[in-house]
């Protein structure tokens, strides 16, 4: 329980660094929030715990498959903030990131990746 507690400490205070950092930066605040942090937390508590070799680099292999069709998102959200507010242009970022995830997933199949 112990090692739980410390895993969700860590994650924890990484995500509120940033949140603050962000706010006293625009841009050292988004590059901070564009490292893949969230995954190389994962990968280490993967490893501490020993999972199998298979499993951290099926983790990473498809974290990379799932990172791509969220990209468009960035770049929509500020014209959507913009021109609807933060909330709907936050569900609307969230609908088209679902969108983009469901055709880009049925893109790659064919090249024997499978996301869906």
């Amino acid at each position: 329980m112990t090692w739980i507690i410390t895993k969700y400490f860590i994650t924890a205070a990484i995500v509120v660094a940033v949140s603050e950092l962000a706010k006293r930066s625009d841009r050292l605040g988004a590059l901070l929030a564009a490292l893949p942090l969230v995954t190389l937390l994962v990968l280490i508590w993967l490893h501490v715990e020993k999972q199998p070799v298979e499993k951290i680099t099926n983790h990473a292999w498809y974290t990379f498959w799932y990172v791509v069709p969220t990209l468009p998102m960035f770049l929509l959200f500020p014209k959507l903030f913009h021109h609807f507010g933060f909330w709907p242009a936050l569900a609307l970022s969230a609908v088209i990131t679902i969108l983009c995830f469901a055709g880009f997933a049925l893109l790659v199949k064919p090249f024997g990746i499978r996301l869906l």
